[in-house]
Parts: structure tokens; sequence; C-alpha cells
């Protein structure tokens, strides 16, 4: 009789589902701002900043132009406020509750209704809800937020303490930065403006509803088989009305049997089967599926609240522990070891509210067809809106978060609090998301601490650095892991990246690792075949973006990049352009103009990065994965990105996307020796062709081999060997090239072009290149180009960031005809079409 009665149940859920009774309104109408001195207000975009509503309103200029970051630094010292006026209808006050949502507020706030106080915060990180039912009246209400400067209020914080924290990215004389829970990079970075802003960075919600609603759903994976997986719901409520309720979990898809369950009280659990699961795989290993669960909160019939989520099935462990190379970092996903390609991200604008969904989007997309399958949030940034992470769901990108901790100490125990908030919210936005791997507790605070010369360097007692310290250790590896295992417990943890230096050879032995011996070391990108790590999570090159980039924040007599304009552009001011020039003209051959610069400065840039990438493949499994610095831009000026401020890729991105093609073919030369590799990270062993083939320039063939190969799943396997004395002479190193390429049938899976000298002592020629143009289909426009000669670092370019080549910066063989295509139509007396020989200066 039971059974009939369930099955009754859920028939009558189902029949008589319709509006439900919780109700959200965004407020992002009709605001106003003004600074707390004046009594003009203006109108303002909500969410927004200060900075933006007062460039809006041509009060400030644009500060990523020209030198006019430095002269609105006076923003952040004054006190802001924002008002709008919302309207509560008789209906809204006869509801239960009635509540301000309020998803992020920067940073010190102090909020009122019709002059009432009634809620402050003082973290950007966390969400705040106020209920107002009391507060408001039937008809227009006004709603204001008076935001405190950063700066004045953590002044006192500055004065007060007795040592002052290490902060070397705080571009102020006084740093400030560690005392807000604020995005760092507001402060500044050495790839980034110093522009502290203040504002609703994120939407604010009316809502209001009656009885119950549902305050968080934990979907949390039990056990997972082929034959089946086993879903925990942990939900949790806030009543108003204290009773009995009915949850409904159900698959919209009807991919499992629907589950009910009566509960009384604020929170409740229910368990639901999925059989013959599908699983959930990083990118390029198999379909990112994703489940959609949908939870339904009913008193009796009436519909309360309905919420739809999206799970991904998987099991993930990052193995870190001894092995018989040192101390392991990898990760394991459905059993599987999985070599991790990536790169490490910043936020996209140190304005945050102008991030669209389309440019988070266009970089998952530029990921995703780079072969990427992880992503490290930095921290110094911040924790990502929710689009972030279903982008990485759906493309298969693993999230690497940093906790937003970078390159100091902080005064933990006055934090202590507000970070437990902070993660208290984000570890529940965040836990349910498939693509999420791993918390990191810090960005490089521990191997700072360890090896960068604070104690001495900022003058510290020795009480005061064991007290910094202790503060350090109880932070990162008590408290916070305590906070963490409270709401995630599966996923791993670790305090801080890196866990190992470069200073040492058993360094790169031990977990992962961020190499700077290349540029911050000085280190030539050959260093890079010998300092591999277990897991290269931070290494780098820094370069200019390119002329049309340029031209956006300069004008034509700012084009030089020791000018006044540029250098306030270039944020590593202790080295940057110095190491540019320096590992330029040690590389390349001094360019003829300021645009050539750039443009070999990009080839430099992807040249060595290159290097990088395929030693750590090679390496594997000694190496298991490698993130470089950085993916994308804040704002428009040099730094160490593959993709700029404005979303054009620089050659480095270009050279990223073959380097981490699934199947890749790498050419070294060790002991005299050419060695040949083929680095898979596919799934299945394959069977395929190696043609190889040393040529000179003209195209006349020296030597060529062609072999039959296994390529080995999962594995970087040596396929051939043989001396360099025996296929060539040393007087030919800068005249000839080794062309190497995997195919299967007409199918390229992979080719590599190797030189045996720098680029500079390369006898390059004039390649005679011939352009075509074109049209391959209606919706397409394209390009063939052929060279008689080797074409070296063909670069095709068109001022508009929305255009994408299909390749570009690439070498063209002699003889070779390749088709390039556009994602859309570019007039062909607007496109510039030029190797590397035509930026010599003779």
């Amino acid at each position: 009789m039971r059974r009939y009665v369930n099955i009754a149940c859920l028939c009558l859920l189902t029949a008589t589902a319709g509006a439900q009774s919780f109700q959200q309104i965004e407020l992002n109408k009709d605001w106003q701002f003004s600074s707390t001195d004046e009594n003009t207000w203006r109108s303002a975009t909500v969410p927004g900043t200060v900075h933006t509503d007062l460039m809006a309103h041509h009060l400030i200029p644009d500060p990523y132009v020209g030198m006019n970051e430095k002269s609105v630094q006076w923003v952040d010292k004054k006190n802001w406020q924002y008002k709008t006026t919302f309207s509560v209808t008789k209906e809204m006050l006869q509801h239960d509750w009635l509540a301000l949502d309020f998803k992020g507020l920067d940073t010190y706030v102090d909020i009122y209704i019709n002059d009432d106080s009634i809620a402050s915060s003082a973290n950007m990180f966390v969400p705040l809800k106020a209920q107002i039912k009391q507060k408001v009246k039937e008809g227009n209400n006004t709603l204001r937020l008076v935001f405190h400067s950063p700066i004045r209020h953590d002044m006192h914080n500055f004065l007060n303490d007795d040592v002052i924290y290490p902060a070397g990215n705080d571009a102020s004389d006084i740093p400030l930065s560690v005392y807000a829970r604020k995005a760092p990079y507001h402060y500044g970075w050495d790839w980034g403006p110093r522009l502290v802003t203040s504002g609703i960075w994120r939407p604010v919600y009316l809502e209001y509803g009656n009885k119950a609603s549902i305050e968080d759903v934990y979907l949390q994976q039990k056990q997972l088989t082929d034959k089946s997986a086993t879903i925990l719901a942990q939900l949790k409520f806030q009543t108003t009305t204290k009773k009995k309720y009915t949850v409904k979990i159900e698959s919209p898809d009807k991919l499992f049997a629907a589950v009910t369950k009566q509960y009384e009280g604020d929170s409740t659990s229910a368990s639901f089967t999925i059989a013959k699961p599908r699983r959930w795989w990083p990118n390029g290993l198999g379909e990112q599926f994703l489940y959609k669960v949908n939870v339904s909160l009913y008193d009796g019939t009436e519909l309360l609240q309905s919420r739809a989520l999206k799970i991904g099935l998987r099991t993930l462990e990052v193995v870190n522990k001894p092995d018989s190379m040192g101390v392991s970092f990898f990760v394991k996903v459905n059993g599987r070891p999985v070599f991790m390609k990536g790169a490490d991200y910043i936020p996209l604008d140190n304005f945050l509210p102008r991030v669209t969904n389309a440019r988070f989007a266009k970089l998952f997309a530029d990921m995703k067809t780079s072969h990427f399958n992880m992503v490290r949030v930095w921290g110094g940034g911040t924790y990502e809106e929710d689009r972030f992470y279903e982008l990485a769901d759906e493309n298969g990108i693993l999230v690497w978060q940093d906790l937003l901790f970078a390159c100091s100490t902080y005064p933990t125990p006055k934090i202590l609090k507000s970070v437990a908030e902070e993660l208290a919210a984000n570890i529940t936005r965040l836990r349910n998301h498939p693509s999420l791997a791993l918390w990191c507790g810090n960005n490089e605070i521990g191997v700072a601490i360890d090896h960068w010369g604070w104690k001495e360097g900022y003058g510290y007692t020795e009480k005061q650095w064991a007290d910094m310290k202790a503060g350090y250790d109880e932070f990162f590896n008590v408290q916070i892991p305590k906070i963490i295992q409270q709401f995630d417990t599966e996923r791993f943890y670790f305090p801080s990246s890196p866990i190992s230096n470069w200073s040492t050879k058993k360094d790169f032995t031990i977990g992962d690792n961020h190499y700077w011996g290349v540029w911050h070391g000085m280190e030539w990108f050959e260093a890079f075949d010998e300092r591999i790590p277990r897991f290269m999570s931070e290494y780098g090159f820094q370069s200019f973006p390119d002329i049309q980039t340029v031209k956006q924040f300069t004008t034509e007599k700012d084009r030089d990049i020791y000018s006044p304009v540029m250098l306030s552009h270039q944020k590593s001011l202790s080295r940057g352009n110095a190491a540019i020039k320096t590992y330029l003209l040690h590389y390349y051959k001094e360019p003829k103009d300021f645009e050539s610069f750039l443009y070999v400065n990009h080839v430099l840039q992807a040249e060595g990065m290159k290097m990088g990438i395929e030693a750590h493949r090679r390496a594997m499994p000694f190496c298991m994965g490698t993130l470089y610095w950085q993916l994308d831009d804040c704002w428009p000026g040099p730094s160490w990105s593959s993709i700029d401020y404005y979303g054009r890729w620089k050659a480095m991105q270009y050279f990223v996307k073959k380097a981490y093609t699934p199947v890749l073919v790498s050419n070294t030369v060790k002991n005299a020796n050419l060695k040949t590799y083929i680095i898979s990270d596919e799934i299945k062993d394959q069977k395929a062709t190696l043609q190889m083939k040393l040529m000179d320039f003209a195209g006349r063939v020296l030597w060529e081999k062609s072999l039959d190969v296994n390529i080995v799943a999962n594995k970087s396997v040596v396929v051939h060997e043989i001396s360099l004395d025996s296929i060539m002479q040393p007087a030919d190193s800068g005249k000839v090239i080794l062309y190497t390429k995997v195919v299967n049938g007409d199918k390229l899976w992979s080719e590599n072009v190797y030189y045996f000298a720098k680029t500079k002592d390369l006898e390059l020629p004039d390649p005679e290149m011939e352009i075509a143009y074109p049209a391959f289909d209606t919706t397409a426009t394209g390009i063939v180009i052929t060279a008689k000669k080797l074409a070296k670092n063909v670069f095709l370019q068109y001022d508009d960031p929305e255009v994408q080549f299909s390749d570009n910066y690439f070498d063209l063989l002699p003889g070779e005809k390749r088709q390039i295509w556009f994602n859309k139509k570019v007039p062909a007396d607007k496109l510039k079409v030029i190797s590397l020989r035509d930026t010599f200066k003779n």
C-alpha cells in the first residue's frame, strides 16, 4: 500500500507544479553615484565600479591609455556612494520574507534602506543577504550603499602594526593590500596597473518567498563504477515557518529515478542512483557529459522553489607522494594518469564587471582548440564567475583553484574570521563542478619565506620573523585545511605552490615547481631542457602585444619601448625591457624598426616557450604537467601572456596549440645524437608513419627516412636516434632544417621543424612567397601561401581582434603550398603577410 501512496505523491507533485513562490528581481536600473563629500548624483551602471562610472561621465580619462593610470590614483582615496529606488508591492509584503541579495560588494561598505542601516560588508569575495521586510514600506524605497576608501580604511592598520608585511606587488609606497580581502592584483602587479576599485561588482537581487527556500544543494558523488553511480544530495534551507516539507530530486532527461523525501528543520539529505553512468572526461580524452538535476521544494503540492543543476561523474586524484624519482605530483582522472596541459589565468580586466560571458566563452574556446585540459586560477585574482566554471565543465578544462593569497605574508589572526566566511561561501558555490580539481592555499608564499630573503630585507627581529612564520603555518597548514575539510571533503588541498624551489637539482624532483631561471634568472632557453620538474605549474617569458594593440594605448610618437608611455605600461620594472632585448639579441638579428621589434619579440617568446613545453612532454612520466605563465591579460601592455587584452593570439598561442597536440613529434640533440620522440596523450596505442627529412633552405633533400611506428598510449618514447655526424656536416648547421611529421594515411597528426643553430646564425634566403586570395566557400575566407625557399615565421596581420587565423607565425617549407583559414572575411588589400627575413636591418 505504501508503494502506491508514493507513486501517487510523485504524480501529484509533477501535475501541480506551477510557478514557484520564490521570486527574484535584479536591481540593475536607475542607479546613481556620487562621492560622499559632494551632493552631485550621476547615473551609474550596476554591476560596475567607480572608475568605469567616472569614465562614462568623462570625469577621468581611460586609465589604459597613455600614462592616464597615474592621473586616476586619487579615485581610491575618496569615499563613494550608490543609490537607487526600488518598488515594493503589497503582494510582496504579504510574503513571509523579503531580502536583498548582494552577490559581490567591493569592498568596505555600509548599506542603508530609507536611511536606516541594515548591513555592512568588508570582504569582496563574500556575498551578503539582508532581510528587509521590517525596513521597507509599500511603494518606493531608497537603497544606498556607502563605500569607504580601501586606502583610508586600511591605513590605520598599517600605522598600528609593528611590522611591514611583504607585498612586492603593491605599487604604492605604503603596502596596504595585505589588510583587505580584495583582489590583490588591484593594487598592482608586474604585468598590470594599480587601480584599486570600489563598487557593486556583482548583481543585486530583491527576492521574496514563503515558508522556506533552498540555501544550498551539494551533490556529492559517493560511488562510481561502470555499473552505477550513487549521489548523496545534501540540502540546506532557510525556513521561516517550521513544518514538514517535501523535496523532490529528479532528472529532466529521465536518466535516473526521481526521489522524494519529507523533512523538518533546516537540512536533509537524500541519495539517488544513476545506472550505467556516462563519465566526464578532460578535453581530449572523452566526452564532457553533464547530468541535469532538478531539485524542488514543496509545501504539500505548493511549489516553493526549484533549482536546476548539472553534475559530471568522474574520479579525480592528485598523487603527491614519494616515489623512486623523488616526490610525485600528477592528476589521475577516472583511474588514468593524465599529463596536464594548460596555463595560469589572471582576471580578464582590472574592472571585473566589464568581463562578459562572450569573453569567457572566447577564452574557453581558445583553450579547447589549443588542447588545454587544465587552467590554474591564480591566487592574486578572484574566485571567478559561475559562468567561468560552467564553461570549464562544458569544455573539459580542469580548474586548479588557488585561494586568494599571493606573494606576501598576511596579518592572519585579524583576517581569519573573514577568510572563513570567504571560503565557506566560495567552496559551497564551486564544489559541484566536475572541472574543479584541487584547492591550493596560496601562490609562492611558502617558497618565498624560505628563499626570498624577506627576514633580512625587511629587517625583522628574530621574534617578529618567528611570529610571522608561525602565523603562516597556523593559517595555511591548520586553519584553512579545517575549513576546506568541513565543506569539501573529497578534493586535494596543499598549502602553497610551488612545493619546491628552483635553486638546486633536488628541487626539481619534488612536487610542483615555478621555474624562473629563464627570465628572472637570465638563463637561456636551452635551460628548459635540463630544468624539468615533476610538475611545472609556472614559468614564462615576456612579450609586448602586437602593433595593433599597442596603437590602442599610444600615439605614433610613443612607439618606442623606452618612451614614457611604453615604460608606464611595462610593469616589470626591474627586468622587463632589458631582459627582452638581451634575449632577443642573443637569438635574433636586430630588428629594423619598432613594429618589427614587436613581431620578433612575439617569435622569441613563442620559440622559447615551445622549447619548454616540448621538454616537459618528452620527460613524462617524470614530469606530468606544464602550466605556463600566463594565459591572458587584464589590460593592454607587455606581459607573459599568450593572448592579449583584446583577445588577439600572440605567436605563443599558435605555438602552444601545436605543442599541446595529443600526439606530438619532438626532436632534440643530446651528446651529438639527434633524438626523435613521439609523445601521446591518447587512450589507445595507434599505428602511424614517421617521416624525417633533412633539407637545405632551398629544398634540396640531404637525408630522409620513413618508418612505421607504434604510438604508445599515454607515454613519451624515443622512436629514432642517429648521430649528427652521420647525416650532416657541422658547417651546415645554419643552412639546414630537419622536418619531421607523424601521419596515418592522409591524416597529419603532428609536424615539427628543428633548427641546428640560433636563428640569428641562419642564412635565411628570400623565400619568394606568392599569395593567392580565393574564397574557399560562401562563409569563410582564406589565403594560399607558396614559398620557393624557406619562409621562417610567416606572419599574417589584420587590424581586428576578432579575426583569428587557422595558423600563424609558421614556417613554410621550400615548395610548400599552405591554406590558411580566417574566421571572418578579410579584404585582401588590408591583410599584411611577412616572414622573419623582412625584419632584418640589412
